[in-house]
């Protein structure tokens, strides 16, 4: 047998790695879905000792020498195997710079601070969450310094930058001053536009049956694979898994026959991205999603622009008739449309329109800063969350539940985050500009029930790159322009302010 080149050998190491993050991540899911809540430690036992063979794996002098040999020698290596080694790289540079006890306490403490989340919500009492949640920031906090020590980055940047790689806070905090001066406005006046033309309510109980049904029906319809994937019902939606085994979640409200499909489709985005990934790359780093400005790109295109769009309407009218039997005029397209782009300032991120969405994000970026220099307390927390909410859109939440404990990121140790949020919606927005203008009759197309043009347009210029190219390179790649918040804009004031 020939003897494996440095660079072959390091293919093989990070093979076992994806095999133990799959293992993880479906340990994630059924945390979220099937354990038992008292289980919590244990699992929390678990998620930390193969974390922690992941850290060891990618600390390991061996892996270092290896790495150090293959940059050595490049001569003859494709873009592909490039791009994968400066993946590689970055890996193990943000590995090394976290000690494994570390590692292995932050686990356990996120295990246990998402068990605290749900009981925390169960009794509407964020005081039930808040030692748990302290210790997760501290360690956090501890985590980040180092990480920024050893990556030359601001601490905050550091934690963002795992999240959407080349991510600064400078950038985020200048794309949301652009967005905070327009959208304010901006949500006025289409507010006093559809004070005249109101929706009809539609009221009544739609039970998780029909809802799952629903669900599945178009999750199939936007090629969702059911032999390679599964959608539960969970108090949090997610998606799970690895492109051969992706799990989604969403949250049923038997109140609300939108809720669940609207969630269903933030993560059939997400999904649907990452089953696009390079095959023959899958196991590799180069062959995973290139962050999560991304991956929220494809799940907001899908959840906020295709789904509440009036050609996505037309097909969904009689899909509701079908599952809830439902008719009159509250269910017709027009009413329909309406009722999925009524602009209303709420205090739940998840349940917010297109243009309070942003408002929701930059609240959540200023608190985990804040929290994280250790400016704001956690104990103070609730009272932050709703000063500062009000103050950004004019809400002030009703209980925790509204507030701080919507949310379960933090609890899970996930600072740096939210700004995908944000900035995905962004990035969707000139996606979907470049679509309208190359994909000839797209709008007919998702009417029909038809999504292969969408569909094939992403897996081209976005989902086959996996994370060869940094976001800004790749959003000047699929549209030829460079990431702003221009088109988001454009998209927002044509819909809410032209439209009829």
């Amino acid at each position: 047998m020939p003897t494996l080149t440095p660079y072959e050998q390091l293919e093989q190491e990070f093979r076992r790695l994806h095999a133990f993050q799959g293992t993880l991540a479906l340990l994630r899911w059924d945390a979220a879905v099937t354990m038992p809540r008292a289980s919590a430690d244990v699992r929390g036992e678990q998620l930390a000792a193969l974390q922690t063979e992941c850290h060891a794996l990618l600390t390991s002098p061996r892996l270092t020498r290896l790495l150090e040999r293959a940059e050595a020698n490049r001569q003859g290596q494709q873009d592909w195997q490039l791009a994968n080694l400066r993946e590689m790289r970055r890996q193990r540079d943000h590995a090394i710079a976290t000690p494994p006890s570390l590692v292995s306490r932050l686990a356990r403490a996120v295990a246990k601070a998402e068990a605290m989340w749900r009981e925390a919500r169960d009794s509407n009492d964020f005081s039930v969450l808040a030692p748990h949640l302290d210790e997760v920031v501290k360690l956090t906090r501890n985590r980040a310094a180092m990480l920024g020590q050893h990556l030359g980055l601001d601490p905050y940047d550091a934690l963002a930058d795992e999240f959407t790689p080349g991510l600064r806070s400078s950038e985020i905090t200048r794309m949301f001053a652009t967005l905070s001066r327009r959208l304010p406005t901006l949500v006025g006046e289409a507010i006093d536009i559809q004070f005249g033309r109101p929706a009809v309510t539609i009221a009544g109980r739609f039970s998780a049956a029909k809802q799952r049904g629903l669900c599945i029906e178009v999750m199939k319809a936007l090629g969702f694979p059911f032999d390679r994937g599964r959608f539960d019902e969970a108090e949090r939606a997610l998606t799970e898994g690895v492109p051969g085994d992706i799990r989604v979640t969403a949250q049923l409200d038997p109140r609300d026959p939108f809720a669940g499909l609207l969630g269903a489709l933030h993560e059939t985005g997400q999904a649907l991205y990452d089953l696009g990934l390079p095959l023959q790359w899958r196991d590799q780093p180069v062959g995973q999603d290139r962050g999560m400005a991304l991956e929220e790109s494809q799940s907001l295109l899908l959840e906020m622009i295709v789904g509440r769009s009036r050609s996505f309407v037309t097909y969904l009218r009689p899909l509701l008739e079908k599952h809830y039997a439902v008719s009159g005029p509250e269910w017709s397209e027009e009413n329909l449309y309406r009722r999925l782009n009524t602009v209303s300032r709420g205090p739940i991120r998840m349940d917010a329109d297109e243009l309070t969405y942003q408002a929701h994000i930059i609240v959540r970026y200023e608190l985990e800063q804040r929290l994280l220099s250790g400016e704001l307390p956690v104990r103070d927390l609730p009272g932050a969350w709703n000063e500062l909410l009000d103050r950004r859109l004019g809400v002030c939440p009703a209980s925790d539940n509204d507030g701080c404990l919507q949310d379960g990121h933090w609890a899970l140790g996930q600072f740096g985050y939210f700004p995908s949020y944000g900035i995905g919606a962004v990035v969707a927005a000139q996606f979907w500009e470049c679509i309208h203008e190359e994909v000839q009759g797209v709008e007919q197309q998702i009417a029909a029930g038809e999504f292969s043009g969408l569909l094939a347009w992403l897996r081209n210029n976005v989902h086959a790159l996996g994370a060869k190219m940094e976001v800004p390179d790749l959003v000047k790649h699929a549209t030829g322009k460079t990431l702003s918040a221009s088109a988001y804009l454009r998209y927002l004031e044509r819909k809410y302010l032209s439209e009829p």
